[in-house]
């Protein structure tokens, strides 16, 4: 796979220079009773997104009550197996929204309206939209309580900021709204050194060079290697870097990466905020390759063809330093956090005689991201919508002719076909087919997969049609069509018969073996009743309304995976 950087007038957005910078006085700390430690900042580079808000520590444990920060009224509540989990939305008076996520409950008045919705629905999923007045609340007032659920790895309370009417994402650190202990500068671990030469009228970038730093001083890094760095005719540079905390282990994200050469500014990234529309850029200012990897931020000083302006304060020519043959230029790198510690970097580099040269590959495929475009590789055929890409390339479509190792259970149905590689991120999905002969016992049950590194398919979805396996997916790497046969696997967590008089909940363990659990459905009594799907923790549960009524009940459980495969549980208890 060979990619390429278009170099094209630098495209401005006045999102961040129009946006109204909230006053850190006008709110109050969001959860009550903690240490005031964060596990995450503000803008961290995540796959397929940054990340909108701060993690706030409970302390490794639930409940803690979570506050207004503001007066305003709660506008939305929502209830999903993933992301948020449970979370609030706050409008406030003063023109933002605040965001909780991962939440164990909302308040009693609103989890019962919440409750009473799920019912009339019969929906164990919720999004409900409140009017102004329905749900006022007053700065300090409890709205919920601190949890453990959606994608989260720990108990802790997910807090965002957004201006309300373009629901930007605001900066609530280098604001000044949070302001964590922190005089500790960031790490500068390694630089990698991307050249750039032009083919057939595209740019090509050849393998990074890399050259690890250490640190001479506080805030103050030098490459191991002494002599100065070979650079060709053009090329630009990607910085992996991270940051600490004073009194927490976590790795947070930068504040702001700028680059020197020969004294004056040419690149400059920073982190102030942006939309949700451009949170998926976050693979193009990174420099994807390493990036998908690395547990550091792995940023690009360099702007993709599709990359917007509103993440740069500074770009010349796009980020290429320009090198003649034996000229030396110096290299300057700062590095600052959201509280304001700096680090730099300082560097030679010296032009070398001979630069990268793209070689042409007649089996590769120029694809641009303002047309659409079909490739095929073997059995493989993808069909790439206009915008799918974050800057032109090329591909080499082919057949992977690589082991396949799947779990038991799971049936290769084709051979891989790779489109992409999985050092390129797509912006959008792109509908991808895989044409091949499906028993009939099997049609409902196939899906698409990708191959990982280790052998092993991992689940993308997707449904068979006429000799076809067809999904819409972001995934790159060797793609093939399989079937999962097995149902998912249900416990409960209590005997059959036991007493449940003293639990607040009815509590199983459940999970897949391949395409993850999609649904679940739970009826006590013959009525259903809401199941609430914990996957980074593998449960399900009903919590129990009102008190036992100290009888017998039946339980019947059903849960069906991403194929279709469903389990069934039934048993008793009393409560």
């Amino acid at each position: 796979m060979r990619r390429f950087l278009t170099f094209l007038p630098i495209l401005l957005s006045s999102l961040a220079a129009h946006a109204q910078h909230p006053a850190p006085g006008e709110y109050v700390y969001p959860v009550r009773g903690v240490a005031g430690l964060c596990s995450a900042n503000f803008g961290e580079i995540r796959p397929g997104h940054f990340h909108g808000g701060i993690d706030i520590k409970t302390d490794g444990g639930e409940g803690r009550p979570v506050m207004a920060v503001a007066d305003g009224y709660v506008s939305r509540a929502t209830i999903t197996p993933g992301g948020y989990g449970r979370a609030l939305y706050l409008t406030l008076r003063n023109g933002k929204t605040a965001v909780y996520g991962h939440l164990q409950r909302f308040r009693d008045d609103i989890e019962e309206q919440v409750k009473a919705e799920r019912y009339r629905r019969r929906a164990n999923s919720a999004d409900l939209h409140f009017a102004p007045g329905q749900w006022p609340v007053k700065q300090g007032e409890t709205v919920a309580y601190s949890g453990n659920t959606g994608s989260s790895f720990g108990p802790h309370l997910h807090y965002e900021l957004r201006d309300t009417p373009s629901q930007r994402y605001l900066n609530i650190v280098r604001e000044g709204i949070v302001r964590p202990a922190d005089d500790l500068p960031p790490r500068i671990l390694k630089i990698h050194y991307i050249e750039i030469d032009t083919l057939q009228g595209v740019c090509v970038q050849s393998r990074p060079e890399s050259y690890a730093a250490v640190r001479s001083a506080e805030g103050r890094y030098r490459l191991t290697r002494r002599e100065p760095v070979e650079a060709g005719r053009r090329g630009y540079f990607a910085a992996e870097v991270t940051d600490r905390r004073n009194n927490v282990g976590n790795t947070f994200g930068i504040w702001r990466l700028t680059a020197f050469v020969d004294g004056e500014r040419v690149f400059e990234y920073r982190m102030d905020g942006f939309p949700p529309a451009m949170s998926r850029f976050s693979d193009a200012v990174s420099y994807y390759p390493l990036q998908r990897a690395s547990r550091n931020e792995a940023i690009r000083l360099a702007q993709l063809a599709e990359t917007p302006g509103c993440f740069y304060t500074a770009v010349e020519e796009r980020g290429v330093v320009r090198t003649a043959p034996g000229q030396v230029r110096h290299i300057l790198l700062e590095a600052e956090d959201d509280r304001g510690n700096v680090s730099r970097l300082e560097f030679d580099v010296r032009g070398r005689a001979e630069g990268f040269r793209a070689e042409p590959d007649p089996a590769a495929v120029a694809l641009y991201p303002d047309r659409p475009a079909v490739v095929r590789a073997g059995d493989v055929t993808a069909e790439i919508p206009a915008r799918a890409l974050f800057e032109p390339l090329f591909c080499r479509p082919e057949r992977i002719d690589l082991p396949i190792k799947p779990d038991s259970g799971v049936v290769v149905l084709s051979p891989a076909g790779q489109v992409f590689d999985a050092s390129v991120p797509l912006r959008r999905a792109v509908k991808v087919s895989v044409r091949t002969a499906v028993p009939k016992r099997l049609q409902l049950r196939a899906a698409l997969a990708q191959r990982l590194p280790s052998g092993k398919p991992a689940w993308i979805g997707g449904h068979y049609t006429a000799g076809t396996v067809t999904a819409q997916t972001r995934a790159t790497g060797p793609l093939l069509a399989v079937a999962d046969t097995l149902p998912p696997h249900i416990r409960p967590l209590f005997a059959g018969g036991a007493d449940l008089t003293h639990e607040k909940a009815l509590r199983f363990r459940a999970g897949d073996n391949f395409s993850g659990i999609a649904s679940c459905t739970l009826l006590v009594d013959g009525r259903w009743v809401p199941c609430d799907r914990l996957p980074m923790q593998g449960l399900l549960l009903h919590t129990f309304d009102g008190p036992p009524a100290r009888q017998h009940h039946t339980a019947r459980l059903s849960v069906t995976d991403g194929c279709g495969n469903t389990a069934r549980w039934e048993g008793i208890f009393y409560r």
